[in-house]
């Protein structure tokens, strides 16, 4: 019989979470370096080269590679002949090893997780509870597969129940041309098909674990029907042409994992979760030996990346913003951003809107300022700031009227699409909204020269601070005409892949 000690247990999770913070699995970044070959969008292949740049740069610095360092999510299957020796519960002895994690004086990672959903929501400030699933199975070892999820792509999860009939390639299609680009593409997407509403769901993040292996099925050809719709699913998504960051280019997903479970006759529950192009999961086993130990992947794996050149952007002083300015800048142009540079999410949105309809004066001046999506990780060592790329931008759709309106704010800068009703108010303000690589935070975070909180700093990572950045790079998104390079570049590589 093997005794798992509770300390190996705890010191494991720990060790996979901070693995994970800071490195990409090999099969990632092997398939992301041929999906970088591959491209022929100019956008997509530099949104990728970023991503490929700024893996290298977390792997050797030991940084996060998001900002997001995500939910810690905990696949543990324990043998029937396996002793653990504790009088605890799993959960906080998991939780026991998040908390190790997220507060690692050389590598702190952000807390993103909140004590309870609907009320205060009050950060937990370690980043407990850890999302915990459990199997008893045959055998003595207690087998852990432990990943970091994003709240990008967790938010566009899908469910549906469909009729025994219907087409489960129709449905992800028109669910996956429905995400936009919130997700942060290239990367994966997990199915998981049958079992009930619940069953479907695991199934489909535990598919996202799996080895990727896309390139190699293609190479010899598919031997069974579900290697057949994993082509066909992987081959009509990136036919859809969203592309990298949902700039429109031949890569939109790398790999298609499916899962399977009986099912009730009358039933087709089917369960999508997109996995972003921070890819962080880690597989371990206890056998009462002591903790695991990781290997971080060769540097070998990274492809030669060639970023688009500074002699071809337009440099830009915030500090001098005006609206004549930002009226000459055209969606798919790469801008250089330097000066200051104020950031704000979710909950300074919501407060500074309440404050305003409220009557009351901000605690900063918007007026011709530009505002940056974003909660950065903690800074180390002579750090500015830590790895800061940006949120999903629809989620401050609803606050972009009012501050455009009564602010006089000039720009936005987060990632993927804006939404109808924000589009045509930043047209009607003569404002514009720019994006910047999500997946590539430690990179951005290098342009960040130095940084301080200027109102609500009980709001944590999401207090408003503001950064003096240099040469940070970003693509105009939508401008002020209404131009919009989510709307055009998709259907362009679209229209390439059909005709």
């Amino acid at each position: 019989m093997a005794i798992i000690s509770e300390d190996d247990l705890i010191q494991s999770v720990a060790d996979a979470l901070q693995f994970v913070a800071s490195y990409h699995p090999a099969d990632f970044i092997a398939h992301l370096a041929e999906s970088y070959r591959r491209e022929e969008s100019p956008a997509a292949k530099d949104a990728i080269g970023q991503i490929l740049v700024n893996s290298r740069m977390a792997a050797f610095g030991r940084r996060p590679i998001c900002q997001d360092t995500g939910v810690a999510t905990v696949f543990m299957k324990v043998g029937t002949g396996a002793r653990l020796d504790t009088r605890r519960s799993l959960q906080d002895i998991i939780d026991e090893g998040v908390r190790r994690a997220w507060r690692e004086e050389s590598n702190p990672l952000r807390a993103s997780m909140v004590a309870e959903p609907l009320f205060d929501r009050r950060n937990t400030g370690d980043n407990t509870p850890a999302n915990l699933h459990v199997e008893l199975v045959a055998g003595d070892l207690v087998e852990v597969h432990v990943a970091a999820k994003g709240g990008g792509s967790e938010n566009k999860a899908k469910f549906a129940t469909l009729n025994p009939s219907d087409s489960v390639v129709e449905w992800v299609l028109r669910t996956v041309e429905g995400l936009g680009a919130g997700w942060c593409p290239p990367g994966l997407l997990g199915l998981g098909i049958g079992g009930s509403a619940e069953k479907a769901m695991v199934m489909a993040k535990e598919a996202l674990f799996e080895p990727l292996d896309m390139q190699a099925l293609k190479a010899r050809g598919p031997r069974t029907k579900l290697e057949e719709l994993r082509i066909e699913i992987c081959d009509k998504v990136n036919a859809l042409g969203i592309g990298a960051q949902g700039l429109g280019g031949l890569t939109t997903v790398m790999d298609v994992k499916i899962r399977t479970f009986g099912v009730h006759a009358a039933s087709l529950p089917v369960g999508l979760i997109p996995q972003c192009a921070a890819d962080r999961h880690v597989h371990f086993t206890l056998d009462g030996s002591g903790p695991a130990s990781f290997v971080p992947p060769s540097p070998d794996l990274y492809p030669e990346i060639v970023l688009a050149g500074a002699g071809t952007a337009r440099r830009v002083d915030l500090d001098r913003l005006s609206r004549e300015e930002v009226a000459s800048w055209r969606a798919g142009e790469t801008l250089l951003l330097s000066g200051r540079l104020l950031t704000g999410r979710d909950a300074a949105h919501l407060r500074m809107t309440r404050m305003l309809a409220a009557g009351e004066a901000l605690p900063v001046d918007l007026r011709d300022r530009a505002i940056y999506y974003v909660g950065p990780v903690d800074a180390v060592r002579d750090e500015a700031v830590g790895p800061a790329g940006p949120t999903t931008s629809t989620r401050m759709d609803k606050f972009v009227e009012p501050l455009l309106a009564e602010t006089g704010l000039l720009v936005m800068i987060g990632k993927a699409e804006r939404g109808p009703a924000a589009t045509e108010s930043i047209a009607r303000h003569g404002a514009a909204y720019l994006i910047a690589v999500g997946g590539a935070a430690y990179l951005v975070s290098k342009a960040i020269r130095s940084s301080r909180v200027l109102a609500f700093a009980d709001l944590g990572m999401e207090a408003i601070h503001e950064f003096v950045v240099e040469d940070m790079p970003v693509t105009v998104a939508v401008d002020a005409a209404g131009g919009s390079v989510h709307r055009d570049g998709p259907a362009l590589w679209r229209r390439a892949a059909a005709g």
